[in-house]
């Protein structure tokens, strides 16, 4: 009979992969607004003060994300080790990958409702994988003008896994988690293998108006689905992207604003998945959904093409809100 390892062996392995994971989560959004920040025109009057929002943005997610509890702490610090459910949901992150990016470029869905659909199959069908199957289906949202073919996408699957596993004691309860793990994987791949991502376009700030509010209602509608209705974060927000992927294309007779708004619903439905430990009440997740729209015209130009993003978007925005909570607490203790 084979002897096993000892836990403090797997200790010893598992401490620095947790570690990378919350260093992961950490840079993945940073890198993502650093790009969107960097790529930003020359500051006008008209768009002085969204740009220096973005700014602020970045500052307070890497601030937040950096003081938060130190999430890298003793609890971190006690896991045996990787076990046969890990290995589960790396083949699950992979798999969602495959089934989405199939669904989207070789049905023709489109990525949205690719993703969405995945989502309420699993959650409905699979509740013990929902949540690695609904991160991998980020992944496959990428486009076919980064991923060429399967094979890429499977890389970016497991890595994705690989990260969705290590990550698990890092930021739980923040919304946009899982899409944060998949543009790790996606960008992980573009840059170990040399790939390219897509054409790029600068913001549409004039769709300000309208993006704001859709988002904000998106956020809303996750929660009251997920929580107040009893159907789980998975289920929540991949109904509201499904009802947004068929419904606003349908609605809006310009194909492209009716996609984007589509877009920018399910984008802000992860923000609507964070736990009310993060975001507390309603309010908390509609202010963070507006926010999300922001940050959706920010980053468009930003690794244009690769899954994830709208994850991303979404964990910024949450993480942001909950480090400016943090420090107005701090001001207020320090001001009695």
């Amino acid at each position: 009979m084979s002897e096993s390892v000892p836990a403090p062996a797997f200790a010893s392995v598992y401490r620095p992969v947790q570690f990378a994971g919350y260093v992961a989560l950490l840079l993945t959004p940073a890198a993502l607004l650093v790009s969107a920040v960097a790529g930003l025109p020359a500051l006008s009057a008209g768009s002085l003060g969204v740009q220096v929002g973005i700014v602020l943005t970045l500052t307070g997610t890497v601030t937040a994300a950096a003081e938060r509890d130190r999430v890298i702490d003793e609890f971190a610090l006690d896991a045996a080790g990787f076990d046969r459910t890990d290995g589960i949901d790396v083949v699950a992150v992979t798999v969602g990958a495959l089934v989405t990016y199939g669904a989207s470029v070789g049905a023709e869905l489109g990525p949205v409702l690719a993703s969405a659909l995945v989502g309420l199959a699993a959650g409905l069908a699979l509740p013990r994988v929902a949540v690695p199957l609904y991160c991998g289906s980020f992944v496959g949202m990428a486009s076919p003008a980064v991923f060429p073919g399967p094979e890429f996408v499977a890389v970016a699957g497991l890595l994705a896994g690989l990260a969705f596993v290590a990550t698990a004691e890092s930021f739980g309860g923040f919304g946009g988690k899982l899409g944060t793990i998949a543009l790790f994987g996606c960008t992980t791949t573009v840059a170990c293998l040399g790939l390219e991502y897509g054409a790029t376009s600068a913001p549409a700030w004039d769709l300000v108006p309208i993006v704001v509010p859709v988002a904000a209602v998106a956020a809303v509608a996750t929660v009251v689905l997920s929580l107040h209705l009893e159907l789980g974060a998975v289920v929540g927000s991949a109904l509201v992207g499904t009802v947004a992927g068929i419904a606003f294309p349908f609605l809006f007779a310009l194909a492209e604003l009716g996609t984007t708004l589509a877009t920018v619903a399910f984008c802000a439905s992860f923000v609507g998945m964070s736990s009310t430990e993060r975001l507390a009440t309603a309010g908390h997740v509609g202010v963070a959904g507006g926010l999300c729209g922001l940050v959706y015209l920010a980053v468009m130009p930003s690794v244009a093409g690769a899954g994830g993003k709208l994850g991303t978007t979404a964990f910024v925005s949450c993480i942001a809100l909950v480090g400016l909570e943090e420090v107005r607490d701090a001001v207020a203790v320090s001001g009695e």
